[in-house]
């Protein structure tokens, strides 16, 4: 026999204001991320193969050295 219950739940009681407020905020992070990763690959696009190399980095490594500094592992 299957029966439902109604009122009491986590997710019943979040309102559409918090499950606005919510997104809203995961949207901010995200875009913050993606900030890092931009600022980061154009920093590091920017320095000589001298640099990087005392760095101990080459060009093909900076898209994931600049996702490891946004996003982590």
């Amino acid at each position: 026999m299957a029966f439902t219950t109604y009122g009491n739940s986590a997710a019943a009681s979040t309102s559409l204001k918090d499950r606005a407020v919510a997104f809203l905020e995961t949207v901010r992070v995200e875009l913050a991320k993606r900030r890092v990763y931009r600022q980061t690959l154009s920093e590091l696009s920017a320095l000589s193969e001298r640099d990087l190399n005392d760095l101990g980095l080459n060009r093909s490594m900076l898209r994931s050295v600049a996702q490891e500094a946004a996003y982590g592992k």
